[in-house]
């Protein structure tokens, strides 16, 4: 689904900007682009993040990967469906969209029937997880739903409440259990209150959804918004600034952690920016879009490289998890990233946004190829399996 994503968007995109041609829509094209490159291949990643992990986290028997083959295959077979029907017709993508929308359901199910059996007194991540997981089962029913009734505006909805309400907390919560956060300073504080920091980004990733539908032409709105984002990237800086202090950052794949960890700070501070000049001078900036872009690309993308880069190598038998042309990948990113945000400032310049897409698809494409190489075979160490 990366893949397939990627080469999609840098196709539609050459044929509008290079060949000049028009290509049929069904589907808004914003709310086809979305749904693609965030909810497609990310879900996945969560699904065999949380049935790997999961099972050890809780304490009980691994679970065989083939029982995960059928929602999964549904899963796949859904965004090959919407994807049609994003140029074809509106039901048909709603059709694939709710089967999409059904296998996750299936996912989080299996989910909530882990915790439940487990006794481990500690699931406190996992229950998070969980919760933000059906909050993502509900998007993408009602997104399908949208599509069905031809309501682009619950669509949108259901776009903003899924990227803030289920990927940003799934992403936020997971790297508070793996990641060390909390290094030399303040450890009273942090023996004391040892969640204070997930609960208060989960209160600020939650409060984007509803500032972000209400506040539009409402002043004292817009003041809050712009309070709550300020905040927010203060708190994401301040961690970036004390993680480069306790963590050696010469390790590569915890400097791509702290790396994405920047653009979610970066994309708080382009939401207050977007907010600031919504209450001074009553307009719209292309801040809101390269805080999407900074938050999707440059934070998702950015913790999903490394995470899945490194699970890959340690399944491969390699001793260096992030080797130099796994560094120069990541690179990739972070320069697609950086100038999609810029492109948002430009728009009239496409050309900008074309190699956007290009770059993306680049880092991408040779990434899983790479991985995909890996996968199924003997270890490289000689280990078993």
């Amino acid at each position: 689904m990366l893949s397939t994503s990627a080469l999609w968007w840098l196709a539609t995109l050459t044929a509008q900007i290079v060949a000049h041609r028009e290509i049929p829509w069904a589907v808004a094209p914003a709310h086809a682009h979305a749904l693609l490159m965030s909810f497609s291949f990310m879900p996945m990643f969560f699904a065999g993040f949380l049935f790997t992990a999961g099972p050890r986290w809780l304490a009980l028997a691994a679970l065989p990967g083939r029982s995960l083959l059928p929602v999964a295959t549904a899963w796949l077979a859904g965004w090959g469906v919407f994807l049609a029907g994003v140029h074809i017709d509106p039901t048909l993508a709603a059709a694939g969209l709710a089967t999409v929308a059904a296998s996750w359901s299936r996912f989080v199910w299996r989910l909530v029937q882990l915790l439940r059996r487990s006794r481990v007194r500690d699931r406190t991540h996992l229950r998070v997880i969980g919760s933000a997981c059906a909050i993502g089962a509900v998007t993408l029913w009602a997104a399908a739903t949208g599509l069905a009734i031809g309501a682009p505006a619950v669509a949108g909805a259901a776009l903003t409440v899924g990227l803030w309400g289920f990927l940003a907390p799934v992403f936020a919560t997971a790297m508070h259990r793996m990641v060390p956060f909390f290094g030399v300073a303040l450890p009273r504080l942090d023996e004391r209150f040892p969640d204070w920091l997930l609960w208060t980004l989960l209160l600020l990733l939650g409060l984007q959804a509803p500032l972000e539908a209400w506040s539009p032409g409402h002043r004292p709105l817009l003041a809050t918004t712009f309070i709550v984002d300020v905040a927010a990237a203060v708190l994401v800086f301040g961690l970036a600034l004390r993680w480069r202090t306790t963590q050696n950052l010469r390790i590569r794949l915890l400097a791509m952690l702290n790396l994405g960890f920047v653009w979610l700070g970066l994309a708080f501070v382009l939401q207050a920016t977007s907010a600031a000049f919504a209450w001074w001078a009553d307009e719209t900036t292309p801040a809101s879009l390269a805080s999407l872009h900074a938050l999707g690309m440059g934070f998702f993308g950015s913790i999903q490289f490394a995470f899945v880069t490194r699970v890959s190598a340690g399944q491969d038998g390699r001793a260096q998890a992030i080797d130099d042309i796994a560094w120069t990948l990541f690179l990739v990113l972070q320069t697609a990233v950086a100038l999609r945000i810029v492109a948002a400032w430009l728009p009239a310049r496409p050309v900008l946004l074309l190699a956007t897409a290009a770059l993306w698809a680049i880092a991408m494409l040779a990434w899983a190829t790479r991985h995909a190489r890996w996968y199924g075979r003997a270890r490289s160490d000689g280990r078993p399996g």
